[in-house]
């Protein structure tokens, strides 16, 4: 039997996800999606190439979802495809450099987002509730 608590978890976590996106999306520069938004961000923080495929993987979703992602992606100047050098039939991504500035001012869109929010609940209380997401999230990437 499910508990309270946990349907109350998921509940809230579900509403806010769903908030989260729509307020992001309202703030997001013209043309960008969340999904552009989250490979970019990604590119940018490991600073390497990743395969569509590993892309993939790392935001659960199919390859074909990433092709048509990293497509628009490619469209826009976002990001530079090349084959893999070792394995032809592979592809690696890289973000260029105004797949770089499209981040930092999509950043610079939904930080004030963010800092209204951190705010409002104070960095110890956001600080303690880091923990349990990331925990939550682990667990169900492991599934």
């Amino acid at each position: 039997m499910t508990s309270d608590v946990g349907n109350a978890l998921f509940s809230e976590l579900l509403m806010a996800d769903q908030m989260v996106r729509n307020r992001l999306s309202k703030v997001l520069p013209k043309g960008m999606e969340l999904s552009h938004f989250g490979v970019l961000n990604l590119l940018a923080r490991v600073q390497s190439e990743r395969s569509p495929a590993e892309l993939a993987r790392a935001f659960h979703v199919t390859r074909g979802a990433m092709t048509n992602t990293l497509t628009k992606l490619e469209w826009a100047g976002y990001v530079h495809i090349r084959p893999d050098w070792d394995d032809a039939r592979r592809k690696k991504v890289s973000i260029s450099p105004s797949g770089r500035a499209a981040r930092d001012a999509a950043l610079a869109a939904i930080s004030p987002l963010i800092d209204d929010i951190t705010q409002t609940l104070g960095d110890q209380r956001v600080r303690q509730t880091i923990p349990v997401l990331r925990e939550i999230r682990l667990r169900l990437e492991s599934e």
